[in-house]
């Protein structure tokens, strides 16, 4: 399964992130040492402005996938999180680009390694990061978040198979319905016709009985010879 647009947006927001944290470090080290820093400046001017543009991207297509109700609230929230580490790393970097604070803070072995004296890269400039991905690398992370979208889909496989079984069951209740619905026309119908008979036959007794009693008030009127 392929990964999701947004998690390779985000990644690649991250790594430009990285790459802004170390043009400020090879920036500042070459105003120590005198350097020419014009190029680099205008190199981190565009990828700051770049940096920035990417985020709200990243904000305003997960507005539209949560209305739309195309991932799940808990991921929602999770994903808002992620951006807003992303936000408070990119208002940092634009400090340390203008020089509103020091290259300490976070400090030249963050910024190069994420704290790790293994050189392993891991996102810079984490601010309030969420203690699931504290320590993560980009692949990791990326690992993490794809484990997260495949149990997401297999519960929504789950959910769609018992749709699918409640479907079924009410097609098969509406049929069954149905049929009981004819049976009980066809028992209103024969009761209709019984009950027009029974009218028919009561009507006939009715003149049979006035039939038979004005036979016997003729017999009794005739006198004997």
């Amino acid at each position: 399964m392929s990964q999701d647009l947004w998690l390779q947006n985000y990644d690649a927001a991250c790594r430009l992130s990285q790459e802004i944290a170390e043009n400020i470090h090879e920036r500042n080290r070459q105003q120590r040492t005198g350097g020419n820093t014009a190029k680099l400046n205008m190199t981190l001017r565009a990828s700051l402005q770049k940096l920035k543009q990417n985020i709200a991207q990243l904000r305003e297509t997960l507005i539209r996938a949560s209305a739309q109700r195309h991932i799940m609230q808990a991921e929602a929230d999770r994903r808002q999180n992620l951006v807003d580490d992303l936000a408070t790393r990119e208002t940092r970097l634009n400090a340390s680009f203008n020089g509103d604070i020091s290259e300490a803070e976070p400090a030249r072995s963050s910024l190069m390694t994420g704290g790790h004296g293994s050189g392993h890269a891991v996102n810079p400039w984490l601010v309030n990061e969420s203690e699931e991905t504290r320590g993560l690398g980009f692949g990791e992370i990326k690992h993490q978040q794809q484990q997260i979208i495949e149990a997401q889909d297999a519960g929504l496989d789950a959910l769609a198979a018992v749709i699918s079984r409640q479907k079924q069951m009410g097609q098969e209740i509406g049929n069954e319905l149905g049929e009981q619905n004819e049976i009980i026309d066809d028992l209103a119908q024969l009761v209709d016709k019984t009950d027009s008979r029974i009218k028919n036959v009561t009507h006939r007794v009715k003149l049979l009985d006035t039939k038979s009693a004005s036979c016997g008030e003729c017999s009794a009127s005739v006198e004997p010879l």
